[in-house]
């Protein structure tokens, strides 16, 4: 069975659309979208600088339009997910992403919601210095009373021995002066802001009147939400999680527990894949995995989707 995962923000890097404009129809796919929610994606994508793409209103839709961009030189359409693939999910803006290849949101549509996302996000976390570190290491049932104390958030726990732990500088700070007991690191993430906790609050407002135009239909992959890890039925329901999500810790521990219940065999991380193949590899032993880097990873993918087709689709048929 093979799941397919959009990695999350800061998984972006200077320049890493470039190679992808190459494939025929790439670039021309790419400025349509950007036309579509007035953002230039290509700059954004093969020219910018680190800070420019650290911005969230930038990032969120550079991170979707990238996962789409790379899915669609994999699977053409909906149908072709639903064939091949036996689950869905994206890191928390990865969601958006994953919405769009079950089904349940056009790519445009989704595109348009992280857009709106992004900025809502933006505006929040400019209120008040905020940020987020990873803990490598550690004991979860340590390291959570301790952000507690200090007053910090878990707004990731990602399963594999990861936290990341999210707040007011003065907070991160403070972890990094006093890390708990068992974590090797702190390590400061490329984010503009403490996603996932109260910071976020005002921004669902936002998102929730941006949604609420869409038309969302069920999904045609069983779509796993990051909110507790279980697949959700509904366009409706993916929706208002989505909403929801960005005040709320992602618990990507508990999809890749909902992977492995569902008896995944293969992940498959689309552009800019190795973040969640990382993760998969500690926390999914035996689970064989691809990260779409750059195009010539699509050769692998292939092959992986080639594999795992016909187990897609029995289970489909379930």
């Amino acid at each position: 069975m093979l799941v397919l995962v959009a990695p999350g923000q800061g998984a972006q890097t200077p320049g890493f659309l470039t190679p992808w404009l190459d494939l025929p129809g790439a670039e021309d796919r790419l400025r349509d979208w950007s036309a579509a929610i007035g953002l230039d994606l290509v700059h954004y994508g093969t020219r910018a600088d680190a800070d420019e793409i650290r911005d969230t209103a930038v990032a969120q839709p550079l991170l979707v339009a990238a996962a789409l961009l790379s899915a669609r030189q994999l699977f053409p359409d909906t149908a072709d997910v639903a064939r091949r693939v036996g689950v869905t999910a994206g890191h928390s803006v990865g969601e958006l992403a994953a919405t769009a290849l079950a089904g349940v949101l056009t790519d445009e549509a989704a595109l348009e919601l992280v857009r709106a996302r992004g900025q809502a996000m933006a505006e929040a976390a400019a209120v008040t210095e905020t940020g987020m570190s990873a803990l490598l290491g550690g004991d979860p049932e340590i390291t959570l009373p301790h952000l507690e104390r200090l007053g910090l958030t878990p707004a990731n726990v990602n399963g594999a021995g990861q936290v990341v732990a999210a707040g007011t500088l003065e907070q991160l700070a403070a972890l990094a002066d006093d890390k708990p007991e068992g974590v090797r690191r702190v390590v400061p993430l490329k984010v503009a802001g403490a996603f996932h906790t109260h910071h976020m609050s005002p921004a669902v407002a936002k998102l929730e009147a941006a949604a609420a135009p869409l038309a969302p239909a069920d999904p045609v992959v069983p779509y796993v939400s990051n909110r507790d890890g279980e697949a959700v039925r509904t366009g409706a329901d993916v929706v208002t999680r989505l909403v929801g999500q960005v005040a709320n810790p992602v618990r990507w521990d508990l999809c890749m527990e909902t992977f492995q219940s569902r008896g995944a065999t293969a992940l498959l991380e689309l552009c800019p894949g190795g973040t969640l193949t990382g993760l998969a590899k500690r926390a999914l032993p035996g689970v064989r995995t691809v990260a779409l880097k750059t195009p010539d990873d699509l050769d692998a993918a292939r092959a992986l989707i080639a594999e795992h087709s016909a187990t897609a689709e029995s289970a489909a048929a379930e």
